[in-house]
């Protein structure tokens, strides 16, 4: 480490927004309080030998949801893990939030230094760890996933940089796979907005800086589908079964109340309230950084340099325009826009490109001017978002109140079984009754995922298991599992999704299980797999040719002294 200076500098600030994440009990953003009942589900059910939990047996008032199959499942792993060697449900949410911050700015470090040299890359990550919407997510809204997500695109970004400069070692390789699958388990929607930037990127790379262009493409392509493989055991069943669940009447609200006025990306009022109330700027220092790039992009003449920033400002001024008014007619056809929810949310772009391109713009200014510059950058950034860095309000319960018995679902409903209501309205009287004949029930050994119990039934009865239903779910009565269609009767309106069956007269031993449909087992043996061709070393990754090709080295994006 020749000049320790920008690290000392980006680690010491790096730390100051986290100080308030020191008091007792959790923000009380948005949803902040739901992520650690979650994650508190989530943990239940792992330890109880689900190794892809998908089922929260405590939440909506204890009649189970199936929100862990739906809902970015990678930030609830890494909070177990601080469960499990300690730490409470509480402070193993807020180590997350933390953990995820300080990775995602060196994260940023990492592949700007690599792409423009020691400078670029601490304004870089600066910018990209002090843009407003990180503190939106952090102590206004609570949005856990977006927050992990924001480690994965510049890991992403730095592999195929790696790759575009003919690295031959396979961990480049591993880094491009694991951001891509760590990028979609950490947010379903960001994960997808984020991959045309990913494109974007490897264009440009095929056109201004990779020789074998070829060799970049194939190994490229197969690196960003092996990361979808890692990933196929959540996106699969997210996908694929969101037909069983509210989403689409949820998600299709109308969006016209949530865009965003232009003015606000400039300047607009901090606080914590709702949607439509919380800041939508950019940040005054990011949009320094892009308005240098304009002004570069004037008086360069290098070709690569003026592709790259109009690639930049092209897509922060698309996706401004898409969180405008202007662009309703956008939403109300391009219906996969609506799956974002909120049109705000695209504040996700900006305060990833700007950081690229303003690194980009710092590299082509002379050494002796880039070093004050970056700290005054620096400087300016931490300056003028001081008064981000808190919550209002901390909320204080112990760990009990999280894992037990939940009256939310977590999310807003739209992960609810499509034959149930949104929200169920209190807890139930018992876990198992008779709603018709006469017989007793006797329980037995109980999980979120596997409940056993005895009915002796003097006449035919009727039973009803108060969890709701959604495929994976069996019922057993002696042995003989009963059809799902004819048997099991979820759809009974007196009962808003609940499994009712019925028993003849006499002794029966009943089990009903959360087990993998087919087509989980499948996503699970496709991520298995790829886990398999990502641990013998990316088999196409042999195909290697036997002499590098060089990379001009020139002050363009991609390299440039530091």
């Amino acid at each position: 480490m020749k000049n320790p200076l920008p690290y000392i500098i980006l680690a010491f600030i790096a730390l100051l927004p986290l100080l308030d994440l020191l008091h007792p009990g959790i923000p009380r953003g948005h949803d902040t309080p739901d992520h650690v009942a979650r994650i508190a589900n989530f943990y239940l059910s792992l330890s109880e030998g689900n190794l892809v939990p998908r089922w929260a047996g405590n939440l909506n008032w204890g009649y189970g949801h199936p929100i862990l199959m739906f809902l970015y499942p990678l930030p609830s792993y890494i909070a177990s893990v601080f469960h499990a060697i300690g730490f409470s449900f509480i402070d193993s949410t807020k180590l997350v939030f933390a953990a995820s911050y300080l990775a995602s700015i060196l994260a940023m470090f990492l592949f700007a230094k690599s792409a423009w040299g020691l400078w670029p890359g601490f304004v870089a990550a600066v910018l990209y760890g002090f843009a407003p919407y990180r503190f939106v997510d952090l102590y206004v809204r609570g949005a856990l996933g977006e927050h992990v997500a924001f480690i994965f695109p510049p890991l992403i970004l730095y592999g195929l940089l790696q790759l575009a400069k003919n690295n031959r070692r396979s961990g480049v390789g591993a880094i491009i796979a694991i951001s891509m699958a760590g990028l979609i388990l950490s947010h379903n929607a960001v994960a997808l907005m984020m991959l045309p930037l990913v494109f974007l990127y490897s264009a440009y790379l095929v056109f201004f800086e990779v020789k074998d262009k070829f060799r970049f493409l194939v190994l490229g392509a197969w690196c960003l589908v092996l990361g979808f493989l890692l990933s196929a055991f959540f996106w699969m069943p997210a996908f694929f079964e969101g037909k069983y669940t509210l989403r689409d009447i949820v998600t299709k609200g109308d969006v016209t109340s949530r865009f965003v006025p232009w003015q606000w990306f400039f300047i607009s009022p901090w606080n914590y309230g709702g949607g439509g109330e919380f800041t939508k700027e950019l940040g005054a220092i990011q949009w320094i950084g892009l308005f240098g790039s304009a002004v570069l992009f004037i008086r360069t003449k290098a070709r690569t340099v003026r592709w790259f920033i109009v690639g930049c400002i092209g897509v922060v001024v698309i996706s401004l325009f898409l969180m405008t008014a202007g662009a309703a007619g956008i939403w109300q056809h391009v219906t996969i826009l609506q799956k974002f929810q909120f049109p705000w949310r695209l504040l996700n772009i900006p305060a990833i490109v700007i950081p690229v391109v303003s690194a980009m713009v710092l590299a082509q200014s002379r050494t002796c001017m880039h070093r004050f510059a970056a700290v005054l950058i620096a400087l300016l950034a931490v300056v003028s978002t001081v008064y981000m860095w808190r919550s209002p309000q901390y909320v204080v319960k112990p760990d009990e109140y999280y894992r037990g018995i939940y009256n939310g679902t977590t999310d807003t409903g739209e992960s609810s079984p499509i034959w149930s209501i949104r929200f169920m309205e209190k807890q139930a009287a018992a876990y198992y009754e008779v709603v018709e004949g006469t017989a007793a029930i006797q329980a037995g050994p109980r999980n979120s995922t596997r409940h056993e119990f005895t009915v002796s039934a003097t006449t035919p009865a009727r039973i009803v298991d108060n969890t709701l239903y959604f495929p994976g779910w069996t019922v057993t009565v002696n042995g003989k599992i009963l059809d799902s269609v004819r048997d099991v009767l979820y759809q009974d309106p007196n009962y808003r999704g609940l499994m009712t069956f019925r028993v003849p007269s006499g002794d029966h031993r009943v089990v009903v299980h959360f087990g993998d449909t087919k087509l989980r087992k499948v996503a699970n043996s496709i991520s298995l797999m790829g886990l398999l061709l990502l641990l013998i070393g990316f088999a196409p990754l042999s195909l290697r040719p036997t002499s590098r090709i060089p990379i001009e080295k020139t002050l363009d994006p991609g390299s440039s002294p530091g």
